[in-house]
């Protein structure tokens, strides 16, 4: 459309929007509107082109008789998120804090729909903004996995997601070959109306629901996570070499006589980073080496189209669904100790302060000499276990160049006041059948933390360099946290006799690093440092440079994954170009207009895979836990509601102390000190209290862990040690 064409449909469409909230306006079908505005047969379909941009818009809305009526109130597009509770929330880009909808305002919309909301009532202090559906745009969910049941003449499918709210009515003659407790795929025809149950038909069977690995595929399939590779990339793959094509090396620094190690988890196949070190003088030369991955994926090809779609790789407790094939995750693409393979590597000088003083980025050739597991390292640095110190003997000044060069960077960054979240992770461990026999926390080592430490520096190097070259790129950002978190944890952390300092609107990292370094070994540090976590905001990628909180740091991307990340083989991409010279004009413009698709996907991709992990590992952990009902675990208070409050226990699971099992029936909720109190026996519970609970029942459907406070019979434990005394 040239300019004047958009100009002079921006009139058109001004004129149609005046005549619409015309106070005498009355609602009209296409033609009698066509009639009022005098327009020719020929341009009818731009009005309705028009009408339908408005629509879009929400300013106007199209009745089930085809009329045209005003909306009384602007509308805004966003995402529908309901609850098992029958209410639910909109989520509208760029709108701070999500919208809350009543349920008798919900008219229809189901989990994750795009939906047109009005607002209500304004947003005051701690409390959301109340809105009101107007419109399903679009559906969010067309597929959806659940249990089967069958009954005589049709059966229905009840969702695995709690949050969709409603059964699926499935027809007979669309059951397939279900009997009652399958898990299925099933593909919505009819959504239903308001009080009627959706329609649909069975796809797909994934198996009995007591079948091994059904399970987790259900959680796969219902996050829509891709487990096969289309024929076009088996058809790439069948021409990529297995080893380096010395054609390939030409023109690349030739870094092979270098020492050279990895140091992954025991188990990792993908290694797509090493490391070089060496020290002249005062200057450490760290090199971080990163398998060249667009040597293979080319842009717009089938292994492009499909990791853009993928945008991660997903990590579960049984399995990887790599956004890469294994062929090049693990094969030509992962720097396999002994073999010469390609690497995009940035070259840094840094001296005794932590400081990048000078840095090179360049397309190389490496061979890694070890291939070393943090295990190993960390019982060489950590345990000087003289077994492995003499097994890796040639290999020892390089670790113990490693680590004084990652402890002074660590303290450059510490300075600067980037925040290290120093959290144990679930680690679940899962027996042949997929049953889980033991869950653990799963702590960072000191080898983990070197390997951390350099490729935070490699990152920053790489973002500050492209951003000064002013180039189109994707970074990694940290907006600043809203002001109402961090009001709310300061006032809970006054409980403890802690402070943090900020003004109305800005807080800096150091006061947060200041009060996790303040808490460090205490009873309440895990407490404090999740609560703290749940204040931040989430990071993302993006094409603007905003900086990243967390890590106190004005330049941030991802170099370092390409196997595993799309963003990473992106730059890595537009980082060749530029060293051959080919940022043109045209291939400018050209990333101009892709990147922020890339961003936004990107972003979208990270959080699917983290929420697909997460309940993946509730999944297990409910599963852990059935087997323990009755069981009595000493708990820390991770949480409080209005309608109970969490409890934590060592291995990280958590469960749910449901108010009606807490207290009396007269209690209140004080929201600011996070304590719930009953008003009759006066008992008060408040976070981060240590208590002894009782397993008391778990939900695999819902994925819920139920505890009860465990309180002895003091009589009868006098007892029980009298006898056990003999």
């Amino acid at each position: 459309m040239s300019d004047n064409s958009r100009e002079l449909h921006e009139q058109r469409k001004k004129m149609v929007l005046d005549f619409i909230h015309d106070e005498q306006y009355k609602p009209m079908k296409l033609k009698e509107m066509a009639f009022f505005l005098q327009v020719e047969p020929q341009e009818r379909a731009e009005l309705k082109r028009i009408l339908k941009e408005l629509m879009e818009e929400g300013y106007v809305d199209c009745t089930a008789k085809g009329k045209y009526v005003k909306l009384e109130q602007k509308a805004m597009e966003g995402i529908f998120e309901s609850t098992s509770r029958g209410f639910g929330f909109v989520r509208v880009e760029g709108l701070e804090g999500d919208i809350f909808i009543p349920s008798d305002r919900i008219h229809g919309a189901l989990h994750q729909d795009r939906v047109l909301v009005s607002i209500d009532v304004e947003a005051r202090g701690d409390k959301r903004s109340e809105g009101t559906i107007l419109k399903v745009l679009e559906r969010g969910m067309e597929q959806i996995v659940g249990t089967f049941e069958k009954s005589k003449n049709f059966g229905f499918v009840i969702p695995d997601n709690a949050k969709y709210g409603k059964d699926i009515f499935i027809p007979k003659e669309y059951c397939k070959q279900c009997v009652t407790g399958h898990k299925v795929v099933v593909q919505i025809t009819n959504f239903g109306q308001e009080g009627k149950k959706p329609e649909g038909k069975v796809i797909e069977i994934l198996g009995h629901i007591d079948d091994p690995g059904v399970d987790i595929m259900s959680i796969i399939k219902a996050f829509g996570l891709p487990t096969d590779f289309p024929k076009g990339v088996e058809q790439q793959l069948k021409v990529i070499p297995s080893e380096v094509d010395t054609k390939d090396m030409a023109g690349r620094l030739d870094l092979r006589e270098l020492q050279t190690v990895t140091i992954d988890g025991e188990d990792a196949k993908d290694l797509d980073d090493a490391i070089t070190i060496q020290k002249n003088g005062e200057l450490y030369r760290l090199g971080v080496h990163i398998a060249d991955v667009t040597n293979y994926v080319k842009e717009g090809s089938p292994l492009d189209v499909e990791a853009l779609k993928r945008g991660t790789s997903v990590y579960l407790v049984d399995r990887v669904i790599p956004m890469l094939p294994h062929q090049l995750s693990n094969g030509i693409c992962s720097l396999n100790q002994g073999t010469d393979r390609l690497a995009l590597s940035c070259i840094m000088d840094i001296d005794s302060k932590g400081k990048v003083v000078d840095h090179k980025i360049a397309e190389t050739v490496i061979r890694v000499d070890r291939r070393m597991s943090y295990t190993a390292v960390n019982e060489i640095l950590t345990n000087q276990n003289k077994e492995v110190m003499k097994e890796y003997e040639e290999l020892l000044p390089m670790f113990y160049l490693m680590k004084e060069l990652a402890d002074l960077l660590r303290e450059k960054r510490h300075q600067r006041g980037s925040i290290d979240f120093d959290f144990p992770e679930s680690k679940i461990i899962l027996d042949p059948n997929g049953r889980p026999i033991e869950i653990k926390p799963y702590d960072r080592n000191a080898a983990t933390k070197i390997i951390e430490d350099f490729m935070l520096i490699a990152n920053e190097t790489v973002a500050e360099d492209y951003f000064w070259q002013e180039m189109p790129f994707v970074y990694r950002t940290h907006d600043n946290p809203d002001p109402e978190k961090i009001q709310k944890l300061s006032i809970f952390i006054n409980n403890f006799g802690y402070f943090i300092k900020s003004n109305q609107e800005v807080i800096h990292p150091k006061e947060i690093q200041k009060l996790l370094d303040k808490i460090e070994g205490t009873a309440e540090e895990a407490l404090i440092s999740r609560l703290t976590l749940r204040s931040m905001k989430q990071a993302k990628y993006t094409t603007i440079n905003t900086g990243h909180f967390g890590l106190s740091t004005k330049y941030y991307c991802h170099f370092t994954s390409p196997i595993r990340r799309y963003p990473d083989l992106q730059i890595h991409r537009i980082i060749k170009e530029n060293l051959h010279g080919q940022l043109n004009g045209k291939r400018l413009k050209h990333y101009e207009s892709i990147l922020s698709h890339v961003a936004e996907r990107s972003s979208q991709c990270e959080r699917r895979a983290d929420e697909a992990e997460r309940e993946v590992d509730k999944l297990k952990k409910v599963d852990y836990m059935s087997e323990r009902i009755g069981q009595i675990y000493d708990g820390v208070i991770s949480s409080i509601t209005s309608w109970g409050m969490y409890v934590e226990l060592p291995n990280t699971v958590e469960g749910m102390i449901h108010v009606t099992a807490l207290l009396d029936d007269y209690y209140y909720y004080d929201e600011e000190r996070y304590v719930m109190v009953g008003q009759d026996t006066g008992r008060e519970f408040k976070l981060g209290q240590q208590v002894k609970i009782r397993v008391k029942a778990t939900d695999k459907m819902l994925r819920t862990i139920d505890f009860e406070l465990y309180e002895p019979d003091e009589g009868a434990e006098s007892m029980l040690n009298e006898i056990r005394e003999g």
